[in-house]
């Protein structure tokens, strides 16, 4: 089974992914951009869900950080800002798909499966 960590510092928007991804996917939380870094740097993580505004490092920041040492790794921004500037940034950081809140289980899962696939 694949595995997804999902950072998150909210724990609504947290319940709401395993909730998401519970049948499909085993998954792991990171409570801010820094925990997702080191998560990702252990290995075993097939896909990022990244929310941007977290505390200790935001998720552009931690998008980045990621992708210069795991290329490979699928991250998909998760967030309620929904502006086009917003996903433009979450594109030039590295994310490979991007999600706004609150978000679809169907959108979600259909992100995570092309995105594992390719």
């Amino acid at each position: 089974m694949k595995t997804i960590l999902v950072a998150e510092d909210n724990d609504s928007n947290y319940i709401l992914m395993t909730y998401i991804l519970k049948r499909s996917y085993q998954f792991l939380r990171a409570r801010n951009g820094q925990e997702a870094v080191e998560l990702a740097d252990k290995g075993g993580i097939d896909l990022v869900l990244m929310d941007i505004k977290m505390p200790v490092m935001d998720g552009l920041e931690a998008t980045a950080a990621i992708k210069e040492k795991h290329p490979e790794l699928p991250v998909v921004a998760l967030t309620a800002n929904a502006f086009d500037s917003d996903r433009r940034l979450a594109m030039e950081a590295g994310c490979d798909d991007f999600l706004s809140k609150p978000v679809s289980s169907e959108k979600c899962l259909e992100v995570i499966a092309r995105l594992l696939a390719e």
